[in-house]
């Protein structure tokens, strides 16, 4: 029996998906995981700039400029000035305790993975750029 390539197109496509979701939740410890639990197509605000879309992916993985560039230089960990604890994008969106009354004004959310699913990605920009951290991420 002859097969058309388009006709396995579609099963190689969901078998690999398949791998790469057992993969991606045997990994402990995954930030992806916390965000968005299944691998597949994202639906993106396309109406973004293209800054405010780097901002939001960079948020989304957890990795910035402002919480990473220790790894490059070579140098400790950032420590948040408020809370004395390792500075992180998770921290910066929802734990420290400067930016409560910013927080609250653009997002009232417990976790990150409620963060990029229930909050508007303008409210998210606006709080980033209110606490004067959108050029640094």
């Amino acid at each position: 029996m002859k097969l058309p390539p388009t006709d396995l197109k579609q099963h190689i496509a969901r078998f690999v998906q398949n791998e790469w979701q057992k993969s991606r939740n045997n990994c402990s410890g995954n930030k992806l995981w916390a965000i968005c639990p299944t691998v597949g197509n994202q639906h993106y605000n396309k109406s973004l700039a293209p800054k405010g879309a780097v901002i939001i992916n960079r948020l989304r993985i957890g990795h910035s400029r402002l919480t990473h560039s220790h790894l490059l230089s070579g140098s400790d960990p950032p420590e948040c000035t408020t809370c004395q604890c390792p500075l992180t994008v998770k921290h910066i969106l929802i734990d420290c305790s400067a930016f409560t009354d910013v927080r609250n004004k653009q997002f009232n959310v417990t976790s990150i993975k409620d963060l990029f699913e229930k909050v508007l990605v303008d409210n998210i920009i606006n709080f980033i750029e209110e606490i004067n951290f959108y050029n640094q991420l």
